[in-house]
């Protein structure tokens, strides 16, 4: 075989995140050495249609961007949307309030309001709607945006409260008509929606932060007799309208089948939308599958992940690497499920799980808030994570955890419109994806989670290209085309 860079007209760019140190840094390919593992690549053997990676537009990070010095905004926004940073390009935002804002609010507070002629979302106007602005300015290829409500307003509940409750079938054609408004409303903004998801977490909650409820028949109904409809009659029906929004496992399973079992409600549903707390280490690759089978050709993307009830680290690198971290099942879940919330590492969870889906049909993953401060709000719920970015408004301070270089490795690289494709891999201890790109670039991500260095040997037809992968380490491999190299 040919080494890769060398009389073959293709390139190899090397890319490291590590324990250790390095922060996305370009490295050079490694000798051969006996024993590699040896990854072939099989780019003929194409997969899902990749939709895109990134994070979420939330009142609470727009407001500490607000915070900061026009410097360090810039700094920050510029790391997740320009071509020198992350390349952000599926990004996430609230319909209506949710616990990651200021405070409660809706877009039409007025009761009985049917036709919704007091609906206004001047509220946004104020902190998200210039975040998004600005990002969009910085972002060389765009983003998609997904927008979800966490409640709608609680005049059109049958518990009237923000929390809890179930939508009052005499307001559904409203609700409908608000998600077809609010769209409206943002595209006057300059800010298209690429898609919606019809409810977050329609599991509920009676207690917490804004919640609604909907079993998969009502949401099924919903989408089939109002949603759907309206936005057609509108001019939206592009929009992709993604069902249940909540995690992966038995209960993603009978939503999947019930919602796409009905022709007539699987026409409007572009797909299906996951989170990722029902374990700190499982991908739940059997439901993924199962939800791919029951809704071929359509998405499944994850809408929300993060490390949840923490406190953010300040300035610990360390921290983000070490198998510390707890989430809200470690004290809360119930006995039968406490096994799939141990601890675990930051970082470790990211990789693995983004890879995980990946390889089980997931198109687009996105984080939750993309700036949090040193509490790890503002959260009205007091609910506290964990953001990739933390900052420190009071003394203008900035703090890239190691969460930002590990999505990155996927969002910068793996771009809109790639094909997963195949591999075979001899080593199952290191995980990896692989993607061929539209411009022609293959983008392979490698996760070592183990105690010993690796020499991995990866071939593509008839070159190769070997790297040494650390232990607790992320790498990216992208070849390209010499007359079309990737610039940085």
């Amino acid at each position: 075989m040919t080494a890769l860079g060398q009389h073959t007209g293709h390139s190899v760019q090397i890319f490291e995140t590590s324990a250790s140190g390095n922060k996305l840094k370009q490295l050079s390919p490694s000798a051969p050495v006996t024993g590699m593992v040896r990854v072939r690549l099989k780019p003929a053997e194409t997969f899902q249609t990749i939709t895109g990676f990134g994070g979420s537009f939330t009142e609470s990070s727009a407001y500490l961007l607000d915070q900061l010095s026009k410097n360090n905004r810039k700094k920050i926004l510029e790391a997740y949307f320009s071509a020198e940073g992350a390349q952000y390009s599926l990004t996430r935002t609230h319909i209506n309030s949710c616990d990651f804002s200021l405070g409660q609010y809706a877009y039409d507070t007025v009761a009985g309001d049917t036709k919704l002629e007091h609906f206004s979302i001047a509220h946004d106007k104020i902190h998200l709607i210039p975040m998004i602005r600005e990002a969009q300015q910085l972002s060389k290829d765009g983003f998609k945006i997904i927008a979800s409500p966490w409640t709608a307003p609680p005049w059109m509940k049958d518990n009237k409260d923000w929390r809890g409750g179930k939508l009052l079938p005499q307001y559904r054609q409203s609700w409908a008509l608000y998600f077809s408004k609010y769209i409206q409303a943002y595209r006057q903004e300059g800010i298209p929606i690429w898609g919606l998801t019809v409810e977050n977490e329609p599991l509920g909650n009676d207690n917490n932060w804004e919640s609604m409820h909907f079993t998969p028949e009502t949401m099924r109904d919903f989408v089939r007799d109002h949603l759907g409809p309206q936005l057609r009659r509108d001019g939206l029906q592009e929009v992709v309208i993604l069902g249940y929004d909540q995690n992966r496992g038995e209960e993603l399973e009978r939503w999947a089948r019930i919602l796409f079992s009905d022709a007539a409600a699987a026409a409007y549903f572009g797909g299906t939308a996951v989170h990722w707390y029902a374990s700190t280490y499982d991908y739940f690759p059997a439901s993924l599958q199962y939800t791919h089978r029951q809704s071929p050709g359509k998405h499944i993307i994850n809408t929300e992940a993060c490390v949840d009830a923490e406190v953010p680290k300040w300035e610990d690198d360390n921290w983000y690497w070490s198998k510390e971290a707890t989430d809200w099942g470690w004290d809360w879940a119930p006995p039968d499920q406490k096994y799939l919330h141990p601890k675990y590492a930051p970082v470790f969870r990211y990789a693995n799980d983004i890879i995980g889906c990946l390889n089980n049909y997931v198109d687009g993953w996105i984080d939750w808030n993309m700036v949090l401060d040193k509490q790890g709000g503002p959260n009205w719920f007091r609910n506290w994570c964990t953001a990739p970015v933390i900052v420190d408004p009071e003394k203008d301070a900035v703090y890239f955890t190691p969460l930002y270089y590990t999505m990155a490795h996927f969002s910068k690289f793996i771009r809109p419109g790639a094909k997963r494709i195949g591999f075979e891999n001899t080593d199952t201890a290191l995980q990896l994806t692989a993607a061929s790109n539209p411009d022609g670039s293959l983008a392979v991500v490698l996760f070592n989670p183990g105690e010993t260095d690796k020499t991995v040997a990866l071939s593509w037809e008839e070159q190769e290209t070997c790297t040494r992968i650390p232990a607790k380490a992320i790498q990216t491999i992208l070849f390209t085309n010499a007359k079309n190299q990737h610039h940085d």
